[in-house]
């Protein structure tokens, strides 16, 4: 569609609206936001894809609020913008979805979602201070304020007896990072499961401000540990937007191929995790491997196990010559026939069908509510990828079966992984054999960005979305860069997907989400 295409689509007759970069901004007051919103969101049916805020008072005295729709097939985006000094109403009570980017936006940026049903502080610790706002340009990013006392209320279960609280974490056995998940308990069952983040929060938005633009990519790479390689696409893509970067055809089919890489080795590792916490030993111990082969080729191919210094503005820093290309597809061949095999004993297996069948069901109508995304969207039948949706890199000239389960539950996570573990290998093997000759990177010496612009970049990460917003200012620099994990959505979900189970239930319900805690703390 074109611009005007998408205008006369979407919007009213007469509509104000500017394109700036990839993203048509349709300015909005307080009074006419909750219907322009619920117009595109419910009407249209277009997704809601990020609320994230600028702090634009030096040049125009107010922040700007900016709610990002998504187009299906369209590279295009359009974003709803609000300008407030303090307070602004939350779409909450009438989109669900809006509840925790508001929440966010009242931690970080010190603006208060009115009407908002719990506008508690996410993302931010309690013993951070009250009145201190991290996001805001004034804040001084360099130093350490003082220790704050605010309280962080759990939700409670009441009014009946012998419900009782159980805390587990922040800190856990294991290598996983800190995180606080609080139970109310009748007897083994869940009533109720909330799950508390901030533990991680490392402030990467506030250095995406301040960094050179070589360490900002080097940054993209480590928001995410285990997605490295698509959160760096993600923000490439960006700023390729920004400034006019075309990148060639042959990078386009590299940056696919190693992001399908990335995803299969943590697919193989969630698959084997998945059974590890049934006791199904055999599965644990082959998912371990598998993911280990994906490990040791993605070294073989770019000298990095998590594929990190391979994109960079302009394509990819690491090319296939014909010797490293025939060693890849003989990989992938043989990893094809590994799996199914594997795939082949576990599905025998009637203890673990027994564990997993039932456990962890996640409401569907729930899980739209809250902007599910990724395998636990697929894994309730809503068959959303963007790799179809909003198609990048080489995506748009491959064959892409999206995976799908209706049953919402645990196995139904897992057998969208293994759906999607199948057609990561096939597209490897696809784009292989159409692998474009020609260079893999345009030369970019000083990227020259768009001015006072915006770019919206998505990409399917293995856990699901991952939105990239950049702002420009009247210079050309790089004032604002917000990045949403899938995680930021599903973590609830986890909560919702506890309850009616029992607590030992709940390692398995968790890994099979599979969440960032780091991603999510941004």
């Amino acid at each position: 569609m074109s611009i005007n295409d998408i205008i006369t689509t979407y919007l009213p007759a007469n509509t104000e609206s500017h394109l700036r970069g990839n993203v048509i901004i349709v300015p909005v007051t307080t009074e006419t936001l909750l219907a322009r919103a619920t117009a595109l969101y419910r009407e249209h049916k277009l997704p809601l894809k990020l609320i994230t805020v600028q702090d634009d008072r030096a040049a125009s005295g107010t922040f700007a609020i900016l709610y990002v729709f998504g187009i299906p097939g369209e590279t295009n985006f359009l974003a709803l913008q609000l300008s407030t000094t303090d307070a602004f109403p939350s779409l909450t009570p009438t989109i669900h979805e809006a509840s925790l980017y508001e929440r966010k936006i009242r931690s970080l940026m010190g603006l208060t979602p009115t009407g908002h049903p719990n506008p508690q502080s996410i993302i931010v610790h309690e013993n951070w201070p009250a009145d201190v706002f991290p996001l805001r340009k004034d804040f001084a990013w360099n130093t350490r304020p003082e220790t704050g006392g605010t309280t962080f209320e759990f939700m409670k279960v009441g009014g009946e007896e012998g419900i009782y609280e159980l805390p587990v974490g922040p800190v856990h056995a294991g290598i996983i990072e800190p995180g606080h998940f609080r139970f109310n308990l009748a007897g083994e069952e869940i009533l109720l499961l909330e799950p508390r983040l901030g533990y991680s929060h490392k402030g990467v938005e506030k250095l995406f401000e301040h960094l050179p633009l070589d360490k900002k990519v080097a940054l993209s790479e480590r928001i995410a540990g285990d997605t490295s390689f698509t959160y760096s696409l993600a923000f490439c893509q960006a700023l390729e937007s920004l400034a006019a970067i075309s990148v060639p055809a042959r990078a386009l089919y590299l940056r696919t191929i190693y992001s399908e890489l990335e995803r299969l080795a943590n697919h193989f590792s969630d698959i084997g995790a998945i059974m590890t916490d049934t006791g199904f030993n055999f599965g644990a111990a082959q998912g371990a491997r598998l993911r280990e082969r994906i490990m040791r080729l993605c070294d073989a191919l770019t000298d990095s196990r998590f594929l990190r210094g391979v994109n960079h503005l302009g394509g990819v820093t690491r090319d296939l010559n014909a010797e490293t290309s025939a060693h890849l597809k003989a990989e992938i061949e043989a990893l094809q026939i590994d799996f199914n095999e594997v795939m082949a004993i576990t599905e025998d297996s009637s203890t673990l069908k027994n564990r997993l069948e039932d456990t962890g069901v996640l409401d569907a109508q729930i899980a739209r509510d809250h902007g599910v995304t990724g395998v636990a969207a697929r894994a309730c039948g809503i068959a959303s990828d963007s790799r179809v949706e909003h198609p990048y890199a080489a995506y748009g000239d491959l064959t892409v079966a999206v995976a799908s389960a209706p049953t919402c539950d645990v196995m139904a996570r897992l057998l969208v992984r293994v759906q999607e573990t199948r057609t990561s290998m096939d597209l490897i093997l696809e784009a292989l054999a159409k692998l474009p000759s020609g260079p893999v990177s345009t030369k970019v010496t000083t990227p020259i960005f768009a001015k006072s612009s915006t770019a919206v970049s998505i990409t399917e990460g293995w856990r699901g979305d991952i939105v990239c917003f950049v702002a420009t200012d009247a210079h050309g620099t790089i004032t604002r860069v917000d990045m949403r994990d899938p995680s930021f959505l599903n973590w609830p979900l986890v909560g919702e997907a506890g309850k009616g189970n029992m607590v030992p239930d709940f390692p398995l319900i968790n890994k099979s989400f599979s969440l960032s805690y780091t991603g999510g703390d941004m």
